[in-house]
């Protein structure tokens, strides 16, 4: 299958010894980035995909559609193996099967399910989460929804900030028991909440934010910790390049005045790849 090597990629990372921090990626130009710098994988976030997508904030407006589609252009654009936030599969679990169906075809190398009540309760204003049933129903059917088996599908819980680090586990391990690849956790506060889950689970672990003290590489591997999360800075720098540069022409200076902005020559280079991939295909007679 096409994309069958960048989920092996992923695999390898799942299966291995290390742990990996993921470059935050939401789009076409950012892929490249983090491909062209050396990360081993890229994390895709449902809110950076909220906010490059739709200009929205994290609270559950982006479609299933419009996640797949930003996906699709990332896969075209680079070769790196890509890991999707995809919430709570955008509805029950006929919703997450048809999530992870779209999303495999899209390139993703995996995805997340979680457990979090989405959209949020009217009237809440922390955060809830399904029942365990529904969660493990969820697992179930974003494991039927895969047809190709080399697509990672991980299993997550807020449960460790929402309910308790207790209910996390007892959530972890009956995901684990429907036969998800990995598992994914957010709200873990200390050493002894993780290693709490690192001895009562057997499956590699995602890490979201987390405090200093969990930041050190050596010693999350050693909690089998594969994968561990750093938020998602890189759109935040953009946004924040684009208002000053838009600020300063809008004030009055000159394109050419502006100082401190980044060089053209990854825009060079995109331009360069795209001549040379026109005059191949005219070579081939593939363009008329």
């Amino acid at each position: 299958m096409a994309f069958r090597s960048r989920r092996e990629k992923l695999r390898l990372i799942l299966s291995g010894s290390a742990c990996v921090h993921p470059g935050s990626v939401y789009d076409a130009i950012s892929i490249r980035i983090a491909e062209d710098l050396g990360f081993p994988l890229g994390m895709f976030g449902g809110s950076v995909a909220s906010l490059a997508v739709l200009g929205d904030p994290d609270i559950t407006l982006i479609t299933l559609t419009e996640l797949a589609e930003q996906m699709r252009r990332m896969s075209r654009a680079a070769s790196l193996p890509v890991l999707v936030d995809a919430d709570h599969g955008y509805g029950n679990a006929l919703n997450v099967r048809r999530t992870v169906q779209e999303l495999e075809a899209a390139g993703a190398a995996g995805l997340t399910i979680e457990d979090t009540l989405l959209p949020a309760a009217f009237g809440e204003a922390k955060a809830q989460l399904i029942s365990l049933e529904e969660g493990v129903g969820k697992m179930k059917a974003a494991l039927d929804g895969r047809s190709d088996p080399s697509l990672a599908i991980i299993g997550r819980t807020g449960a460790a900030s929402i309910t308790s680090i207790e209910d996390a586990i007892k959530r972890a391990k009956a995901y684990e028991a429907t036969g998800v690849d990995a598992l994914f956790f957010t709200g873990i506060k200390s050493r002894a909440e993780l290693e709490a889950i690192a001895s009562a689970t057997r499956l590699p672990i995602v890490l979201g934010g987390a405090p200093d003290e969990l930041n050190t590489l050596d010693y999350l591997a050693s909690q089998r910790v594969r994968i561990a999360l750093q938020g998602h800075a890189p759109i935040a720098a953009a946004t924040r390049a684009v208002y000053d540069t838009l600020k300063a022409l809008r004030e009055g200076t000159a394109p050419k005045e502006l100082k401190g902005l980044p060089s053209a020559d990854l825009t060079s280079r995109v331009m360069r790849e795209a001549e040379v991939k026109a005059r191949s295909a005219d070579l081939l007679g593939l363009k008329k």
